[in-house]
């Protein structure tokens, strides 16, 4: 659903890029003994894009949009990694509305920006001393990356909704957890760029220490908007929109009406309105919902009866449901 509000109601026709700001191990405990950190990260990697985009064109009311995701985990058996991903408009966006794309990009000095930035900020939240942020900036490579190599068009739809999917994944699938025989949790993992191993063997305790460590905290939000996409610059715009009538439905609003079936053809890529045997598409002409109607279908299906247990029938005589009037 989120993959979707997002290319229906909040995402510009424009071109994004998806940047991912990450961080070395010496900073990783910092996040995860004060989770509140990962606020500050995210609105470093913000900064750091902002202030980045602005320069190119000389101008400081010129924003860019931006969503950014706050991933905690790595990709080795839930390994604390705080991260940030985001999908970032190619370009910024003036007072007026109107888009400016970018003249060029230059993903290094936007990663410097944001290493000074963010080590900064930690020692004014006195979260780093003066003597380590100095060490950490004369680090060569800084362990701070910026990567931004994922550009997305208006037209491919398609693949921005599996880039905002992948924005918000879990930490691990279900179907990559199993414990062995000696009682130890075995994880499936991508292969180690340096070891190769894909399998990863966890003693009961270390494995709930690494998946609660993924557990935010309490109303906390791990998906949030600025720039042009700010909730605030969200909500004004619509205010301002003399384009829409001031009873007009977002298209994905009117969408959300049928849900269920739209769900369950994005996630088994199977459309449940579509006849299996002639191909042709169905009505929804009823909604059965008493369990005892419910259990005698399945029973029959089960049983691979002959006639099908519902067939049309007239109205329901007094005292008889709609349900019941169509079970023979």
């Amino acid at each position: 659903m989120f993959a979707e509000r997002l290319v229906e109601d909040i995402l510009e026709p424009v071109p994004h890029r998806h940047f991912v700001f990450t961080m070395p191990r010496a900073l990783r405990g910092l996040f995860e003994r004060d989770r509140s950190l990962l606020g500050l990260l995210s609105r470093t990697a913000y900064e750091a894009i902002r202030v980045s985009f602005q320069a190119l064109f000389g101008r400081d009311d010129v924003r860019p949009g931006v969503v950014a995701s706050i991933q905690t985990f790595g990709s080795f058996a839930a390994n604390f990694h705080p991260h940030i991903h985001m999908l970032v408009t190619e370009g910024v966006f003036d007072p007026e509305g109107a888009f400016l794309g970018l003249p060029s990009l230059d993903t290094s000095a936007i990663e410097e920006l944001f290493r000074r930035l963010l080590l900064r900020r930690l020692n004014q939240a006195e979260r780093l001393s003066e003597e380590f942020m100095l060490k950490l900036l004369a680090w060569h490579p800084s362990g701070l990356s910026v990567n931004a190599d994922q550009l997305v068009m208006p037209h491919e739809r398609q693949r921005l909704e599996r880039l905002a999917r992948y924005l918000t994944r879990p930490a691990l699938s279900v179907g990559s957890v199993r414990l062995a025989e000696d009682g130890r949790v075995v994880v499936e993992t991508p292969p180690d760029p340096r070891t190769g191993e894909s399998i990863k063997r966890l003693d009961v305790l270390d494995w709930i220490h690494a998946i609660t460590s993924q557990i935010p905290d309490a109303r906390s939000h791990l998906t949030r908007s600025y720039g042009r996409y700010a909730n605030r610059v969200r909500g004004s715009r619509r205010e301002s929109d003399t384009t829409l009538e001031p009873e007009a439905e977002p298209a994905f609003s009117k969408a959300r009406r049928a849900s269920w079936a739209r769900l369950l053809k994005r996630i088994f890529e199977v459309d449940p309105m579509l006849c299996p045997r002639c191909g042709s598409e169905l009505a929804v002409v009823a909604a059965i919902t008493e369990p005892d109607v419910i259990d005698r279908i399945l029973r029959h299906i089960a049983g691979g009866g002959g006639d099908d247990p519902i067939e049309p029938r007239g109205p329901p005589q007094h005292g008889q449901s709609d349900s019941a009037a169509a079970i023979h």
